[in-house]
């Protein structure tokens, strides 16, 4: 099993919901993490909760990683705080559904703005500091529905098919640098995103810990092995 005890990562997305969940998992597993979202004042908040069991392993600050000017601004952030990056989970996104003539020319660039774009952002950003440091691991949080389409997910489904096409072509770019690529494709998870309910009529899904668990299992992984893809789901979900 390999150790990631003083590793540094940055979690994308991470004030609430499964970026949350990874980041409280990789601080339990001793890595320094920093945290972004769009909002300045979500990121210090949380950091500040944070910090009263991780005491100096936490930072934060706001990044639209639509912009990759604010993208290269938390790299540069990561290494003045911590000195270096090796992980990088990719985790934030947004969904907006709706009828194809419904959606936006706005909204469906948000969509694939934060969740595709947004990814190459933050690869491109992040790389050259993985290969100076000799390797690293890129996650890449997707979606079952970038297996399948459904009604009203034309910009949701596209963008997550999409980084699914994305990350396997990175894993191919960057395994003989030592920088190990994995897309973790979770099904329905008891978040409220997207407005879904929580709570206990939501008990069937998947919770963030779950997929904060299979992250840092995939961390640990033996390095001769790559799983490039994993996919989890609700074992028992609604219907049958």
């Amino acid at each position: 099993m390999e150790s990631i005890k003083d590793r540094i990562a940055i979690v994308t997305g991470g004030t609430r919901g499964i970026g949350l969940a990874v980041a409280c998992a990789l601080l339990e597993a001793g890595v320094r993490v920093v945290i972004c979202a769009r909002k300045q004042e979500a990121v210090a908040a949380c950091v500040e909760r944070l910090q009263g069991q991780w005491a100096g392993k936490v930072r934060g600050t706001a990044c639209d990683v639509s912009r990759y000017d604010q993208v290269r601004s938390l790299v540069d952030f990561t290494l003045e705080e911590f000195g270096g990056l090796d992980i990088l989970v990719n985790n934030a996104g947004v969904g907006v559904m709706g009828d194809i003539a419904e959606i936006s020319p706005r909204q469906w660039e948000e969509v694939i703005g934060t969740n595709l774009t947004g990814v190459y952002h933050c690869c491109h950003a992040a790389v050259p500091v993985l290969r100076r440091r000799g390797g690293g691991y890129i996650l890449n949080i997707g979606s079952l529905a970038g297996t399948q389409g459904f009604a009203g997910g034309s910009a949701y489904n596209a963008s997550k098919f999409g980084l699914n096409g994305f990350s396997e072509a990175i894993m191919q770019d960057l395994r003989h640098d030592n920088i190990r690529v994995s897309a973790i494709l979770p099904g329905s998870v008891n978040t409220g995103f997207r407005g879904h309910r929580t709570g206990r009529e939501a008990g069937w899904k998947l919770t963030p810990e779950d997929v904060a668990q299979v992250v840092v299992d995939l961390l640990r992984h033996h390095p001769r092995s790559l799983p490039s893809r994993v996919e989890i789901r609700p074992s028992r979900p609604l219907g049958k």
